[in-house]
């Protein structure tokens, strides 16, 4: 009886998801990537052929596991993103482009790290002890490191943070934290949560009883953006993802109504 139970909930998920990606569809990109396409197009460019980079990925490709919405596909969208906001901000700040273009790679490697131990508790503080074990492999000095690292440490929303000494090792940090905010928009309903609930193996009826709260957190993120970018930017992020939540709220109490 659990077995077939268990496989009437992956069924009604799977119908779910298809319907909150048809949500998604509907509405356009966030600004970001419209206005700063050039950075994107930089970053990406970044992320295929810097060869440090290239490596991590194929690190980070073998030990991010993907059944908890945090996975390689999370990671990557993050490190563009982080490597973007890292364009962007450093440009703003009058940074040489040869700086610019080195802090990028910082950027990009905290992107790809910073979830590395998502599924132990305090997975940010493990996360980036781990990353300095790691890059002592990689051609970084040793402030670099310790900004990637420190990076990873402050990435989890509503947690206190470490202070960080350098406006450089600021910037990573901060550009690293919205580009991962910026999941909790459109993102949030095409992949993170279904991967969750999968990961859990959360019944329907529980999934409504705790979606109200999930959406406060959205709500309450929407304050946490931390570069001037993230901050102009981030928020249309998250009232793009409250606007999906609640039609997609909608059609789960009136479409699904019979499974809860």
């Amino acid at each position: 009886m659990k077995k077939k139970q268990k496989q009437t909930d992956e069924q009604t998920y799977i119908s779910i998801r298809k319907r909150a990606c048809q949500i998604v569809f509907r509405f356009p990109p966030p600004d970001f990537y419209k206005d700063f396409s050039w950075a994107i197009r930089l970053s990406r460019k970044s992320f295929e052929t810097d060869p440090v980079i290239v490596q991590l990925r194929s690190f980070a490709a073998e030990h991010l596991e993907n059944d908890f919405g945090h996975g390689l596909k999370h990671a990557v969208k993050v490190t563009l993103d982080a490597g973007a906001l890292t364009l962007i901000e450093g440009r703003l700040a009058a940074w040489s482009e040869e700086f610019i273009q080195r802090r990028l790679c910082i950027a990009q490697c905290a992107g790809l790290l910073h979830d590395i131990k998502r599924k132990e508790k305090d997975h940010a503080i493990k996360g980036a002890r781990y990353a300095r074990k790691i890059l002592k492999n990689y051609p970084f000095s040793a402030d670099e490191v310790e900004d990637i690292s420190q990076a990873i440490r402050n990435h989890e929303a509503f947690k206190k943070t470490l202070e960080i000494s350098t406006p450089e090792g600021l910037l990573i940090s901060d550009c690293l934290y919205d580009a991962d905010k910026f999941r909790w928009g459109p993102d949030n309903f095409t992949d993170t949560v279904w991967d969750m609930v999968s990961f859990f193996k959360t019944p329907l009826p529980k999934f409504m009883d705790i979606y109200p709260g999930g959406m406060d957190k959205l709500v309450n993120i929407k304050s946490t953006f931390r570069t001037r970018t993230g901050k102009k930017y981030g928020p249309q992020f998250i009232d793009i993802g409250l606007a999906i939540g609640e039609e997609l709220y909608e059609v789960i109490k009136t479409e699904f109504a019979h499974f809860l």
